[in-house]
């Protein structure tokens, strides 16, 4: 999955009170995330955050092809939205979230790959991911790409992380890593997320996956 990321960061100071004397400092960090979508199923990421998370609203009319499906694990079962150019809205609605730290299989069936453009804010300070024991499609928070140890995910014994790999031409597959907390390793490598990935994350018990990110 190949993404782009621009991460634009404003400084904005306000004065308050009349002498000047007390300031606020506020640090907002928007920018948009592209991600490649190939055709075929792949595991997505929203990594900025925004105020309506609704796919009708990040996934809007006209920013995908016909017959773009949208899977999300809740619950232990998938709820499924399918995009029809014909209406340009999303059937049977458009009200599945994506959010930050969260994470969906698309299905492109339009025999040529695609781009997704992701705007938003930076989440910054401690954001927490809440995962249920079992299966998950779980993403991380901010968009940053590197080794699921770099991105502080918890290491508990028994974890697995299952990466969907497209393999070019409409099909795919799983490679997998387990934590082992005797080696304290994971085996056979450590994982890595790209910019833009979700992930499946089986567990042997609730964990939280947690994380303190700021721009400097």
């Amino acid at each position: 999955m190949k993404t782009k990321t621009s991460i634009l960061a404003a400084l904005f100071a306000f004065a308050g009170g009349a002498s000047l004397m007390a300031q606020v400092y506020s640090v907002n960090v928007v920018g948009y995330v592209n991600v490649a979508v190939p055709t075929g199923f792949s595991m997505i990421a929203n990594q900025l955050d925004t105020t309506d998370k609704k796919i009708s609203a990040l996934l809007p009319a006209g920013s995908v092809p016909d017959g773009t499906t949208v899977y999300k694990w809740t619950g232990g079962g998938f709820t499924s939205r399918t995009y029809d150019e014909l209406d340009g809205a999303w059937g049977p609605d458009g009200n599945i979230t994506f959010g930050p730290g969260e994470g969906l299989f698309i299905r492109n069936s339009s025999g040529a790959p695609f781009t997704l453009t992701f705007v938003g804010e930076v989440l910054q300070g401690t954001q927490t991911n809440s995962m249920a024991a079992g299966f998950n499609i779980v993403s991380s928070k901010v968009p940053q790409a590197g080794t699921v140890d770099s991105l502080q995910f918890p290491a508990i014994d028994g974890a697995t992380i299952y990466k969907y790999v497209n393999n070019g031409t409409g099909g795919g597959g799983y490679v997998s890593s387990t934590y082992d907390g005797l080696d304290a390793a994971w085996g056979p490598t450590t994982p890595s997320l790209a910019v833009g990935e979700s992930v499946w994350a089986r567990l042997p018990s609730a964990a939280n996956w947690t994380r303190t990110f700021n721009v400097n």
